[in-house]
């Protein structure tokens, strides 16, 4: 590797908006050479990419506390329509409509199961959704459920219902391809945390599902997933396929992940349900990292409840992901909404918009919400400048990565263009370190001023994609919960979002909820 001279310094200097004198910079020489050296010596060791740094991003600040007792889920009372006669009817009922014929025995997870699996085979060439068929391992839990379901062995409301997981969690015996080439054959040979508590509530993985290449996008190395709505679109990302095979049926539930819109994004897209839980509820051991101090997991459903009946299965500490708080989440699907205090980010929702069909179907949610009789709080967000942060995550994508890109096989990746990893990888090694940490102690700050005003509601309202929302709340840590709430001018689905406070996904999920019962967006899907 080539000496650093005083020369390299001085253009150096310009990546970091700094200027030296020449006297300094011949006191750096010495060093800046000798840093090399030892970067050299740690790149000697390998860093597998389930290794996380020391240092821990933590949301709670002093003086707050959680609830810790779990009580007893506590889901809607359903009264079922009759069993259609043709089980394709069942494509898109809700998991708390599917849990019910399976409990009563009036459709056996076999039956189910082979339904989904001739689903997936039948739209994924239109749609690109899906990476491997989990189909031996599937019949075998249906299989399963069933015997233990007659033998009155019920384990709760995932029993016998088919799932599908985003193809970043492992999965024993089949591929882990985190979307991308140069991983297309990677095989991690244990289960993720998430896919062992789904098997534990009974769930039947049917499906490893497409991903944006290292979650970005909905582009991975089969092609770009489609939007059942529109399949000459994508169906955004970077949880593209779990949004897209929801959308169009072809499972009962998928499980995403977010670390700035990855799971808001394409359910918004895709007309779904999706859930992004408070950062350190949902263990992300097994899972592909991206950013430690962001990555958050979720479901993506079709209604705000299946969202719940989900997360109570797959939330609480595991013992590997020292991020994972002990909190308990306690939902109560007749917690009624009007004793929460729920406030609307005012200046966001008369902001223009370029389509102004996405601000009238925001309008009208708020003067749905009224009309339940809601008292809608205005709120004003932190005013910091929020999008300085993003480097937080391009720092640390890019040392996940960092192996990746010095070996040159960031060629492979099938997108390279400027708004792609590759490209954002290098710059991420431009980042200096003390801006990395600046940006982090600006987060503290940030945090408080969130804190501040979570102190004054419960829950609050606000555009999918208008301000800073998104990246503020995946920089804090807060859970959101996205849901369909009309369409744009050319029939693809538009979505609000319910943002909670920490470890509060029940109140932010029951406003959803509320919203839902009132509303039938969410039980509309695509014509395939």
């Amino acid at each position: 590797m080539s000496k650093i001279s005083k020369t390299i310094i001085q253009e150096a200097e310009k990546l970091a908006g700094l200027e030296f004198t020449d006297s300094q910079r011949e006191l750096m020489v010495a060093g800046l050479n000798d840093h090399l050296e030892k970067y050299e010596k740690m790149r000697q060791i390998p860093l597998n990419n389930s290794v996380a740094p020391a240092i821990q991003f933590n949301p709670i600040l002093p003086g707050m506390s959680f609830q810790q007792e779990r009580k007893p889920l506590k889901m809607s009372a359903i009264s079922l329509p009759e069993l259609p006669s043709d089980s394709q009817d069942l494509a898109f009922w809700p998991v708390t409509h599917l849990a019910q014929l399976i409990k009563n025995r009036k459709i056996s997870s076999v039956e189910l199961t082979k339904m989904y699996l001739e689903r997936l085979r039948k739209y994924d060439p239109q749609l690109k959704c899906v990476i491997t068929l989990t189909e031996e391992l599937a019949l075998k839990q249906a299989k399963r459920a069933d015997e233990e379901i007659a033998a009155a062995r019920y384990r709760g409301p995932l029993h016998g219902i088919p799932w599908g997981a985003k193809d970043l969690l492992s999965t024993k015996g089949y591929r882990t391809t985190w979307g991308a080439m140069p991983y297309k054959d990677q095989i991690i040979d244990e289960d993720a945390t998430v896919v062992i508590r789904l098997e534990q509530a009974g769930a039947v993985l049917v499906a490893k599902l497409t991903m944006g290449a290292l979650a970005w996008g909905d582009v991975w190395f089969g092609g770009k997933t489609r939007n059942p709505w529109d399949t000459e679109n994508g169906s955004s990302g970077s949880s593209a396929g779990p949004a897209s095979a929801t959308a169009a049926g072809l499972l009962g539930f998928s499980i995403g992940t977010e670390t700035w819109g990855s799971i808001v994004s394409p359910s918004t897209v895709c007309g779904v349900t999706g859930l992004r839980p408070t950062y350190g509820r949902v263990s992300r051991y097994g899972a592909m990292a991206l950013s430690w101090s962001m990555d958050k997991i979720g479901p993506m459903c079709r209604s705000a409840e299946d969202c719940a009946l989900v997360l109570d299965a797959i939330y609480g500490p595991d013992g590997k992901d020292k991020t994972i708080m002990d909190t308990s989440f306690n939902w109560d699907a007749d917690l009624d909404a009007r004793n929460l205090r729920i406030g609307y980010v005012k200046g966001d929702f008369e902001k223009d918009r370029e389509n102004a069909r996405w601000k009238a179907n925001d309008e009208a949610a708020l003067e749905v919400l009224r009309s339940l009789g809601l008292e809608l709080i205005p709120i004003q967000l932190p005013d910091y400048p929020i999008g300085v942060m993003s480097i937080i995550l391009n720092a640390e994508a890019g040392a996940v990565f960092d192996e990746l890109t010095r070996s040159g096989k960031d060629d492979l990746l099938v997108r390279q263009t400027a708004n792609a990893w590759p490209n954002s990888f290098r710059k991420a090694r431009m980042t200096p370190a003390v801006e990395y940490i600046q940006a982090n102690r600006l987060r503290t700050l940030v945090m408080e001023a969130m804190a501040e005003l979570m102190s004054e509601i419960d829950v609050y309202v606000v555009p999918s994609f208008v301000g800073d929302n998104s990246l503020l709340t995946n920089l804090t840590g807060h859970p959101a919960v996205v849901v369909p709430n009309g369409f744009s001018e050319n029939g693809t689905p538009t979505s609000i979002s319910f943002i909670g406070k920490l470890y509060s996904e029940a109140e932010a999920l029951t406003v959803a909820k509320v919203y839902q019962d009132y509303t039938s967006f969410h039980l509309k899907h695509p014509e395939l």
